[in-house]
Parts: structure tokens; sequence; C-alpha cells
């Protein structure tokens, strides 16, 4: 039996390194996905993704593109897209393609479309597709049964978060639910939510 397990961090860095674990581990290119909020501070936006088969060219997004591609050995397949709702994301891995092939303005319900037709609860989707709006990265691993155990370890060796605290939190300041309309996170406001989760030690050991 297939399992897919779904990792949520704060940082590309941290999804970057637990993808590149996850190859080292024997999991296979092709169950491995990472997808990172490419958001970028306002002076650093010197190229705006608009298409599926472009890739950010502003620093930040090399930088994230390097993580991405480079550490977790995802290269071949990162893509840049600009999300509805979310914003500007950079994709790696099976997930890349498919979110391309949605187009660009159905990537946001084709995120929470793949992860739901994988076997992930649409409310659970729904706080991922959140979480990268928020400014996280994302990494999806399908694993047979048997080594699911091993791929969630890896995840939480690398910093995953507890989806369903961290959406606790949210609703403590008034989040209603996830919302395809909403405006997209500033980096500001990224930042902003980084340092808070720092600040409480919202980290857990449950991705």
């Amino acid at each position: 039996m297939i399992k897919t397990v779904v990792g949520s961090f704060d940082t590309v860095s941290e999804a970057a390194s637990a993808a590149r674990d996850l190859r080292a581990a024997g999991f296979l290119d092709s169950d491995v996905s990472v997808i990172a909020n490419n958001q970028q501070r306002p002076a650093d936006s010197t190229v705006k993704v608009t298409e599926p088969d472009k890739v950010s060219g502003t620093a930040t997004g090399i930088v994230a593109g390097g993580a991405l591609g480079g550490a977790a050995g995802l290269a071949a397949s990162l893509m840049g897209l600009a999300i509805p709702g979310i914003g500007p994301i950079l994709a790696a891995g099976p997930i890349a393609a498919a979110l391309a092939g949605a187009g660009a303005g159905a990537v946001a319900g084709g995120l929470i479309g793949g992860l739901t037709d994988a076997g992930v609860s649409e409310t659970h989707a729904e706080y991922y597709a959140e979480a990268v709006r928020r400014g996280g990265a994302l990494v999806t691993i399908r694993a047979d049964d048997a080594r699911a155990d091993e791929a969630e370890a890896i995840i939480r060796r690398h910093g995953a978060f507890d989806i369903e605290d961290r959406a606790t939190q949210w609703k403590s300041t008034g989040w209603a639910g996830y919302n395809p309309d909403a405006e997209p996170f500033t980096f500001d406001e990224i930042e902003r939510d980084r340092t808070q989760w720092r600040a409480t030690g919202s980290r857990t050991t449950r991705p």
C-alpha cells in the first residue's frame, strides 16, 4: 500500500535538506516533491513569474532555486509559478509538472486537489496550502507503507512542524480557514509570522 507523507516547514532550506535526505535514503526522485513560497522583498522583485515554465530570475529566487534544485537534487524539474491567493512559489519533483499542467490560475485548487487525491484529508490539504501562503515549504513523499515511518522520521528530523498545532494558532489570531481569494502574504508579513513562531517555540516533532 502506498502512503503520502507530507511535512510542512518554515524555511526552504529545511525542506530542501529533508528532500535531500529522503533521496539519500533511497526514496525515488519520482516520489519526492517540494513546494516553497518564493515571495521576495520588493527591491528584489525584478522578474515576475507568471508562466509555469519560467523560474524567478531575482536574487532571492536564485537562492531558493539553488536550495531546492541543487541541495535536493531536483533541479531538472524546478518550476516557478504565480498562484492566485498564495503568490509566487517554486516547485520541484513530480508535483511541479502536475501543478504546471493545471495552469497558473488553477494551481491553488490543484495543490489541494493533488494532496486529497493522494489521501490527505481536505482539511489538512487546506492547512498545507495556507502554510505555503504564509511563507512555508512542503515536502511530499510517496512511500510504501513499510517505509512510511522512515520517511516521517526524516521529515521530523529536519524540523517539520505540526500542521494542526499551527492551524490552531492561526485561528487564535482570527484566521477563519483557507481562502483562495485572499491576498498573498507580503515579504514583511511572512517575516513577522516566522519571527512569531520562533518566539513561541511553535515547532513540534510531528509533520
